[in-house]
């Protein structure tokens, strides 16, 4: 692989801080309650607060709407339906070219003719205060036509069931089918076929934060600004400036502070458009924060699945064959701009992806309902797939009497296999299976675990153990959107920039969401360019004074925003060598960086400091030789070229112990080794694992949107709709395997949601483990006390 090798100069820099634990320099801002959320953000006394009247029923026709007392309520600026509103947006539809047949119906900032499912927003209503705004749409009266609710995925393609939107025809939205080798012949040589069907219910994230907008549309300037808590600033300027027919430029997006997203912020809400065209229309500032039910309700849901899955295996235990048939519901719409198919897309692509086998069949079905609408959540697809995968394999070392681990060992791909492609045709560049495993099985203590589990069910104590190898998808490419159609930048910019007193400007397109991502910046920064962090200032989320970039998605921000950081470093300290060289009528060869002072590379010797170089290229640039020309501002931007994606790996364990008579699961312990290629923040790393483990133990034991035949959701609040606690966690241990990738300098993969990827596979074969003395199975999550109790059979 040595025609791949990137040029390792980062890592190699004295005084780097790659690798190292550094604080987030805006840590000790929000711990001083000095953050600038959206909420924070005033304009002054002429903002107005929106909320929504949003519709009790899952699909009604909607007739008259008799708005006349709540216009005159006081405080109350406007009252707008969805007629109103379409005179100044265009509808939007969510689908990509590149999956096949996706279709869906234009949706509208408020919908003009029927709700489609139970919290859509309908009628708008502006007042002086959010108080004021929600009396005053309690006195909205809408004469409702209740319609059929179409609520179960199974049936929503029956000739009798009632069709969503007539103008297409069904509620099919998208279905794709994939056969890769020969199956059938991977069927008739197999000894061992197992099949089982997995159930993932429907959950959501629930971020400190819920979404909020503040839009100020300037009539005299013709200039939009927006302060939105989304994950893609340029992403939304493009949509806004599309949507409302403006140029781009007319448009800003400023993304502060933002208290968590998880992927429920990357998408376009008809409320958020509605909340902008409310202020283009009213021709004054427009706030909208959604409380935490209107969040339950209309924040994406996400999951949803039911997967049939199929392995053949050999005596051996040698796999052969992988076969899915995975249905979802996403709601009664395609999201927009990323589409709600990509969950599914990513269930038949990466199905088996840790294993070497041949044959593949998959067919995914995607059918609307009236429910809230699904799209893309942290780990998109990834539990899913993962689950299914290593419930199967567990399956197979069943069925073949092999030890769960030993069975892993002989079809995991092998480390040194490199580059090469999966059954699907996916390309893997570097990745870490077998040593992942091994410093697994070696950081639990594997064979210790089990004498002591074996021992314990003897006393009448139940545990298990589980194991769970993963991949996952980062650094995404231009295929996984720009492909499609869709306008969502795969490359990120920065710009850096040495001041007059030798401190760095660093302007980047990715966003910071919580997730540590300016102490990553300021770390590749100040690599990069040979200055201590705190001589750095980082400019993120704000389409007028940063480089377009694609913001934070996919595990991304490191690796290509990152990277783009890396690169302009590298420049601008070119740039000052050059500089310096001339003031000291020295080789720039001969001269580096390092903790802000230009030194002899050779001996360390200081030579003059990044203040002084700043002075005279500014302030004196008469003194420096005719012809020469200082320039110290870079920029520099990265998009992954060679491979589609860069897949992080690792493999994860569970250990818990189940209580037969009551059904309640106690988590002992967890363990994760992790592969995300150059760890810059060992801190961060492990930090964002264990938090996207504990939201993969919520799916797996606690999170769903529990919803009746009706299309109601029962649970849309914080006390009846489960998330994990600290009490109920176990022990997270970490550790590290580090296969760079080699597309880039930096070599850094994502690692996001490598967490919540393999979490819930871990602990669904841990408890299966756990009740194996029971011949007892579940693989319906979430796994409740209730569902335990039924497969004992005591229920």
């Amino acid at each position: 692989m040595t025609d791949l090798v990137a040029d390792r100069w980062l890592l190699d820099r004295p005084n780097s801080y790659i690798g190292r634990s550094v604080p987030r320099p805006n840590a000790p801002r929000l711990a001083e309650g000095r953050g600038a959320f959206v909420d924070d953000i005033e304009t002054g006394g002429r903002t107005g607060h929106a909320a929504f009247v949003r519709s009790p029923h899952a699909h009604a026709r909607i007739g008259s709407i008799d708005a006349e007392a709540a216009r005159a309520a006081p405080g109350v600026i406007a009252v707008v339906t969805g007629p109103e509103l379409v005179e100044i947006h265009d509808p939007w539809v969510g689908v990509l070219s590149h999956l096949q047949g996706l279709k869906s119906a234009p949706q509208y900032a408020l919908p003009l003719e029927a709700a489609t499912w139970q919290g859509e927003a309908v009628v708008a209503v502006v007042a002086e205060s959010r108080a004021k705004a929600e009396d005053a749409a309690e006195l909205v009266n809408i004469d409702w036509e209740v319609l059929p609710a179409v609520t179960d995925a199974e049936t929503a393609l029956d000739p009798t069931t009632t069709v969503i939107h007539e103008s297409l025809g069904d509620n099919l939205a998208w279905r794709r089918n994939v056969d890769f080798g020969d199956i059938e012949a991977a069927y008739a040589e197999a000894e061992h076929i197992v099949e089982e069907t997995y159930v993932f219910a429907r959950h959501t994230g629930v971020c400190v934060e819920p979404r909020a907008i503040l839009a100020d549309w300037n009539p005299g300037e013709g200039q939009l600004t927006v302060w939105h808590n989304n994950q893609c600033p340029h992403m939304v300027q493009n949509i806004l400036a599309t949507h409302f027919r403006l140029d781009e430029h007319r448009v800003r997006v400023i993304a502060r502070d933002v208290g968590g997203s998880f992927g429920i912020k990357v998408h376009t809400y008809a409320d958020e458009i509605a909340t902008v065209g409310l202020s283009i229309l009213l021709k004054r500032p427009v706030k909208f924060v959604a409380d935490r039910l209107e969040s339950f309700l209309s924040d994406i849901h996400a999951r949803d699945q039911r997967v049939q899955g199929k392995i053949a295996v050999s005596d051996d235990g040698t796999i052969l064959a992988f076969e899915i048939d995975a249905l979802s519901g996403i709601g009664p719409y395609s999201m927009y701009p990323r589409t709600s198919g990509i969950e599914s897309n990513q269930i038949v692509n990466l199905t088996g992806g840790p294993y070497a086998f041949d044959h593949y069949r998959a067919q995914a079905t995607v059918v609307f309902q009236n429910k809230n609408m699904m799209c893309q959540y942290r780990a998109v697809g990834h539990p899913v797939k993962c689950a299914v995968t290593e419930g199967l394999v567990d399956a197979a070392a069943r069925a073949t009497g092999l030890d769960p681990a030993e069975i892993r060992r002989r079809n995991l791909r092998a480390d040194d296999s490199y580059p090469c492609k999966s059954a699907q045709g996916l390309p893997f560049e570097n990745i870490s299976h077998q040593e992942s495993l091994a410093k697994l099985l070696d950081a639990m203590d594997y064979d210790a675990l089990k004498a002591e589990r074996d021992a314990l069910r003897a006393e009448g104590v139940y545990r298990g153990i589980g194991l769970a190898s993963f991949i996952e998808v980062t650094n995404p490419s231009a295929m996984f959107y720009g492909v499609g159609g869709a306008r969502i930048s795969a490359q990120d910019g920065a710009t850096m920039r040495l001041d007059a007193r030798g401190n760095v400007f660093v302007a980047t397109g990715a966003t910071e969401q919580g997730q540590g991502m300016e102490a990553v910046i300021s770390q590749v920064a100040a690599t990069a360019v040979g200055v201590p962090p705190e001589r750095l200032k980082i400019v993120t989320g704000d389409t007028e004074h940063t480089p377009y970039g694609g913001g934070t998605w996919a595990s991304r921000a490191a690796g290509i925003g990152g990277e783009a950081v890396a690169q302009a470093g590298r420049a601008l300290r070119q740039q000052i060598l050059r500089a310096a060289a001339v003031m000291l009528q020295e080789e720039a060869e001969n001269l580096d960086i390092q903790g802000g002072v230009v030194v002899d590379r050779a001996s360390g010797a200081e030579r003059i400091g990044l203040d002084e170089v700043g002075r005279v290229c500014y302030y004196r640039p008469d003194t420096l030789p005719d012809g020469f020309q200082s320039e110290l501002v870079a920029t520099r931007h990265y998009v992954p070229r060679q491979y589609p994606f860069a897949f992080t790996n690792g493999a994860q364990a569970s250990y818990l112990e189940v209580d037969v008579e009551t059904g309640f699961i106690s988590l002992l312990d967890h363990w994760c080794i992790e592969d995300c290629g150059t760890v810059i923040n060992p801190q961060l790393v492990d930090e964002q694992i264990r938090g996207g483990i504990v939201q993969g133990l919520g799916g797996a034991l606690w999170e769903q949107c529990v919803y009746d035949s009706d299309g109601q959701m029962l649970n849309a609040n914080m006390a009846d709709y489960l998330v994990p606690m600290a009490a109920e966690l176990p022990d997270m241990r970490c550790g590290h395997v580090v296969s760079p990738t080699f597309e880039s300098d930096l070599g850094a993969k994502g690692v996001g949601e490598a967490g919540t990827c393999g979490a819930p596979a871990a602990v669904m074969n841990a408890l299966n483990d756990a009740l194996a003395p029971f011949a007892a199975r579940l693989t319906d999550m979430p796994f409740t006390p209730q569902k335990v109790l039924r497969a004992l059979g005591k229920i």
